[in-house]
């Protein structure tokens, strides 16, 4: 079966057979699975790290997909962070420290990937990911705000299992608008995202407690139907200038 969006079988499943980034920005079909991806990994074009479904070239070459340095694209950013990390910290070993933090990047980038989100950083403890680039996707907002109700769900019984003195859980910021997409550092190709809509989204994740989604007025009314009945919080958030009436999932 075909859609619109992805008009060829091999791009519109959970494991595509090519690289979805590829196909949606360029119309260029590059094998990432089967025998055809043989040839290309020895060129150095494998499976992204970012998302499975996109590969290396949309990873690296970002230049060479989009004819230039940075582009603007309206996209939605998801921040994610555990609460209550610090002070487990003090806690326990570092070897369990770290393994703790393994499971829930795994945990959130599972939930990412399912939603046709890019998992763009990964910050200790915390990740930031980008839905509707590369991989094109017009619901982005209720792509994002689906990935976070996936992420509560799948690391809120890992960490309720931990044996700590502090209730842990995972705080989660979204927000929905235009972005500069590109590579912005001459000692690293890999392309992120930059402007007021990331800071916000960085703000509204700040603001959020243990098991709770926040989504900014632009995402929620983007995704009406995943946001209706959401409690309403008024926050003042730091450096930005008006007070934002943002809407607050609660994990299920």
């Amino acid at each position: 079966m075909t859609t619109a969006s992805h008009p060829i079988d091999p791009v519109s499943h959970g494991d595509a057979r090519i690289c979805r980034g590829c196909w949606d920005q360029m119309h260029v079909p590059i094998p990432i699975r089967g025998a055809l991806a043989l040839p290309f990994r020895v060129f150095g074009v494998t499976r992204s790290k970012m998302n499975p479904n996109i590969c290396t070239i949309c990873e690296r070459s970002f230049r060479y997909v989009k004819k230039k340095r940075q582009i603007t694209a309206s996209v939605t950013i998801l921040f994610a962070d555990i609460r209550g990390f610090t002070a487990l910290s003090e806690q326990i070993e570092p070897v369990r420290l770290s393994d703790i933090v393994s499971l829930f990047q795994d945990r959130c980038a599972q939930a990412i990937w399912a939603h046709d989100g890019i998992v763009n950083k990964q910050m200790g403890d915390g990740l930031m990911a980008i839905f509707n680039f590369p991989i094109v996707r017009k619901d982005h907002a209720a792509a994002a705000v689906m990935a976070a109700m996936d992420i509560q769900r799948r690391c809120a019984a890992a960490l309720d299992s931990l044996d700590a003195d502090q209730g842990l859980g995972v705080g989660v910021g979204i927000h929905s608008g235009e972005v500069e997409i590109g590579e912005f550092s001459s000692f690293r190709s890999d392309f992120t995202a930059i402007g007021g809509t990331v800071n916000l989204a960085a703000r509204l994740e700040s603001q959020a407690r243990a098991d709770e989604i926040i989504i900014s007025p632009e995402t929620a009314a983007q995704a009406a139907h995943l946001a209706s009945g959401a409690e309403a919080r008024l926050l003042l958030l730091k450096g930005i200038q008006q007070p934002v009436q943002a809407r607050v999932l609660m994990k299920s």
